[in-house]
């Protein structure tokens, strides 16, 4: 496996920036009809309904009810989005640089995905629904606590800035479940994985009972992530053919060396490799009895040397 060198930290960090840049401008390129995005938030909600997949309604009920709930809920969704991720990148490319372009890459393809989203398919959030419908918006309810106002997790005074009918995909579910894969796979200790494990489960719930997204939004999360995978793989593919820049091995972890047979078996090559296994130590298997020093047929020296032994042990 060939080591690449670490991505240089201010390229990436203008990488990141100029993409950031860019999908955050997207979304308020992408603002699109109120009415139909309305009519697509109502369709999405139809369709749970019809499945017995609205999961949003109940624990919105439960987060507008309890500010024991909903509090902590509406500072999780306005901050840990915006923490966790770079935190994730940061911590991929200080520790495991091996797998940081791998998931910048996905990252990056999965974000673009989402934007494609917003601008084909804009939705009104549940919490911007009519109230007849039974959605209570936990961010402006809770707004005194935070500094968000009545406009989602935007700054008071900032939303004009954001597309509030930018609801699918749910990238605050996508992020996260892509911060918790990483982590999962290449963390060392069991509460670090545990946390990848319960980060993207606490946003989908969060997400919908702050009633900013709907179940199927989460859905679509998930999904753009699996197509961002694909779509980061083939290009690194592309990048790479022969693979070196690939996510296959654990960092730092130390090539295999094959067990070497010890110099005073017989039938050993120069250097303790056994003859005939290609460099392998030999394996005792098939139901041979053999102790640990003694060599199967197929490891035993040619005929003509085990003639010259035979006629040597009897002169003795």
């Amino acid at each position: 496996m060939t080591n690449r060198r670490r991505p240089t930290w201010w390229a990436e960090l203008l990488l990141l920036a100029l993409v950031y840049g860019a999908y955050s401008g997207g979304r308020l390129l992408a603002r699109g009809d109120v009415d139909l995005a309305v009519d697509h938030g109502l369709a999405i909600l139809r369709v749970e309904e019809l499945l017995w997949m609205d999961f949003e309604r109940p624990l919105n009920r439960l987060f507008s009810q309890s500010g024991v709930l909903g509090i902590p809920a509406d500072f999780v969704y306005a901050s840990l989005h915006y923490l966790v991720t770079p935190a994730v990148l940061i911590w991929l490319h200080q520790r495991r640089p091996r797998h940081y372009r791998a998931a910048r890459t996905w990252l990056v393809a999965s974000t673009l995905l989402g934007l494609v989203g917003f601008s084909l398919l804009p939705t009104c959030p549940p919490r911007l629904l009519d109230a007849s419908y039974g959605f209570t918006d936990t961010m402006a309810q809770f707004s005194a606590y935070g500094w968000w106002g009545g406009e989602a997790s935007a700054p008071r005074g900032l939303g004009s800035f954001t597309n509030q009918y930018a609801a699918m995909p749910s990238l605050h579910v996508g992020w996260a479940l892509w911060c918790g894969v990483l982590l999962w796979r290449h963390a060392r200790t069991p509460l670090v994985r545990a946390l990848g494990i319960a980060y993207p489960v606490l946003t989908t719930v969060v997400v919908m009972g702050t009633a900013n997204h709907y179940f199927l939004d989460a859905v679509a999360g998930a999904a753009v992530m699996g197509a961002g995978a694909l779509i980061a793989r083939r290009l690194l593919a592309l990048r790479d053919p022969a693979g070196t820049g690939t996510d296959a091995t654990p960092d730092a972890a130390p090539d295999a060396a094959p067990d070497a047979v010890p110099d005073a078996v017989p039938g050993a090559a120069p250097g303790g490799r056994a003859v005939g296994f290609r460099g392998k130590s030999p394996i005792v298997g098939g139901g041979w009895d053999t102790s640990a020093r003694e060599l199967l047929p197929a490891q035993r020296p040619p005929a003509a040397d085990t003639a010259d032994d035979d006629t040597a042990a009897a002169a003795r």
